[in-house]
């Protein structure tokens, strides 16, 4: 029996940190006197839940050049 719950407690955990499915959905919006337009662009990141927020969230970015604005926001689902 105790060697059972011992096995148990490590397959818990080697289920815990399993590598999962993760979508990156990223908005980009660029805007301009004229007006705005808005890109989505989904990925599949295939890691743990942190790993996969930590690489979604490296595609969040600002830049202006000449009075143009574009911001992309990602977002992991």
């Amino acid at each position: 029996m105790k060697k059972a719950m011992i096995f148990g407690t490590f397959a818990l955990l080697a289920l815990a940190s399993c590598k999962k499915d993760y979508t990156c959905t990223c908005t980009t919006t660029a805007e301009s006197a004229s007006g705005s337009a808005t890109t989505t662009a989904s990925t599949t990141i295939n890691d743990t839940k942190k790993n996969a927020e930590e690489a979604c969230d490296e595609g969040d970015a600002t830049s202006s050049i000449g009075g143009y604005t574009s911001t992309t926001e990602c977002t992991l689902q």
